[in-house]
């Protein structure tokens, strides 16, 4: 049986590629390479297309014994999303539409699907819990939110199993320093700090300093890129023993700052890595922070890099040896 992992070329899909090889399953790649990179890929069985395809959709299911399907195939720059909501809900929802339709018709019965925090909105409580209200604030979050609420009826109707992550700031690189994370344009914070380590960059700007948070800036939740991979596998193991759908957060359950970031980024490096400070953004919450104490008793989840160094360092191992990205 083979787990088909859609979006796998990408940041977190070629990681959770490289779990599932690790621990001895079979692989069945499926990625558009929009944003996704063939040499981020350590293994498997790859299909270029689209979700949106049928054609390469009934290829993958017809030429393959796959039991459970991993969903990473999304856009997800919030801002773009903002000013580009119908291509958000036509790809983000569309795909995966297309893509459970192929399930239904080809009889497979478990998804793992990649969720985020930007499902909440603006947060009523910290630490972020499953329960809580669900009001995004950009389509990216709101498309994300009705796929959610599609897996349910698929479940309904269907009998499809979903386990919906929803997930905070995934960062980091694999351990080996093969693979990490190459987009393009970069919007994450630590790359863009690291890419200022090694003169990339002039400096980092910090986008406001007088939140109500210990140092005025904004605090965020940080999760290794791998630690999101062994719970996408956990979930599909617990899928596969007949258990039920559930939605989960993961994070670190603890958050940091702006400023302690580009902070422990120069303590990582040894490099003192110049920041500024500018006006705050739009839309940007002082504190999100999740808590993912329903995976861990329900997944058996633990993450293994959970120190805001390690995560770091994984990446800045990664950047040194790939200043270019993927791109040589």
């Amino acid at each position: 049986m083979a787990i088909l992992v859609c979006g796998g070329a990408g940041y977190i899909g070629s990681h959770m590629v490289a779990e599932l090889l690790e621990k001895g399953e079979e692989v069945v790649v499926l990625d558009n390479f929009q944003k996704g990179h063939h040499d981020a890929l350590m293994g498997g069985k790859l299909y270029c297309g689209d979700l949106r395809d049928d054609v390469i959709l009934s290829k993958v299911f017809t030429e393959n014994t796959i039991d459970a399907v991993i969903d990473f195939a999304a856009d997800s720059l919030v801002g773009e999303s903002v000013v580009e909501p119908l291509k958000y809900f036509e790809n983000n929802i569309g795909s995966t539409v297309n893509l459970l339709k192929a399930m239904r018709d080809h009889k497979v019965k478990y998804i793992v699907f990649s969720s985020t925090a930007a499902t909440y909105g603006e947060p009523d409580n910290i630490p972020i819990l499953e329960s809580d209200k669900t009001f995004p604030t950009n389509p990216y979050g709101e498309s994300k939110l009705c796929v959610e609420k599609i897996l349910k009826w698929c479940d309904n109707a269907y009998g499809i199993k979903y386990t919906a992550l929803r997930y905070f700031n995934a960062a980091g690189a694999h351990v080996s320093s093969k693979i990490g994370e190459d987009h393009r344009p970069e919007s994450h914070l630590i790359p863009i700090i690291l890419q200022v380590a090694l003169g990339q960059r002039e400096k980092i700007m910090i986008f406001g300093d007088d939140y109500k948070t210990e140092d005025g800036t904004c605090v965020r939740d940080y999760v290794h890129v791998t630690d999101l991979a062994s719970a996408h596998l956990l979930a599909v193991k617990r899928l596969r023993r007949g258990e039920d759908s559930i939605t989960c957060n993961l994070g670190n359950g603890k958050g940091f700052s702006v400023a302690q970031v580009i902070e422990a980024t120069r303590k990582v490096t040894g490099i003192n890595i110049k920041a500024e400070m500018a006006p705050r953004r739009a839309g940007d919450p002082a504190v999100l922070i999740a808590s993912s104490d329903k995976a861990k008793e329900v997944l058996g989840w633990e993450p293994k890099y959970a120190s805001l160094e390690t995560i770091i360092e994984t990446a800045w191992n990664w950047h040194k040896g790939h200043p270019q990205g993927y791109i040589k």
